[in-house]
């Protein structure tokens, strides 16, 4: 089954359950999918990568809603963007953790001659991530963390 078929079955089973919350979170994830699938054109078709990528930029606007909630001291609207996160990280693939992406960042390191460029050493790291089947398991925020320390 794919992700797509996944997350049609699941909002179908939070219908019959009548799960109004996920309903709504799995709604809207199948509608920012199906806005995607409209700009592709008439007859796309999202592939696996292109829905883990959507799926990842909803789960970052959660992720910033949480802190910019919690830093205005709107815990209650904080709670339910972190539910809605956890509904969404369901069908994401588990992140790296911080010492997978060390050394990660540290092999890009050892093949690249100019350490000196930010943007050139995060290029890089972007491009292994995603050609090793991998893109979508790590942070950019903690990669980018990651790769300031070694470039120090």
């Amino acid at each position: 089954m794919n992700l797509l078929e996944k997350i049609n079955d699941d909002l179908k089973s939070a219908m019959k359950t009548k799960d109004q919350f996920r309903l709504g979170v799995l709604r809207m994830v199948n509608s920012a999918l199906q806005n995607e699938k409209i700009k592709k054109g008439k007859d796309s078709v999202l592939d696996e990568e292109e829905i883990l990528k959507i799926l990842a930029k909803e789960a970052k606007k959660r992720k910033e809603s949480v802190s910019a909630f919690e830093n205005g001291g709107r815990l209650e609207l904080a709670e339910k963007e972190k539910k809605e996160l956890a509904i969404i990280e369901e069908y994401l693939p588990e992140q790296m953790s911080r010492e997978e992406v060390v050394i990660l960042v540290g092999n890009v390191l050892n093949n690249i001659s100019d350490k000196s460029s930010f943007g050139l050493v995060m290029k890089e790291v972007m491009k292994e991530l995603k050609g090793s089947g991998r893109a979508g398991k790590a942070d950019a925020k903690i990669i980018s963390e990651i790769v300031k320390e070694k470039l120090g």
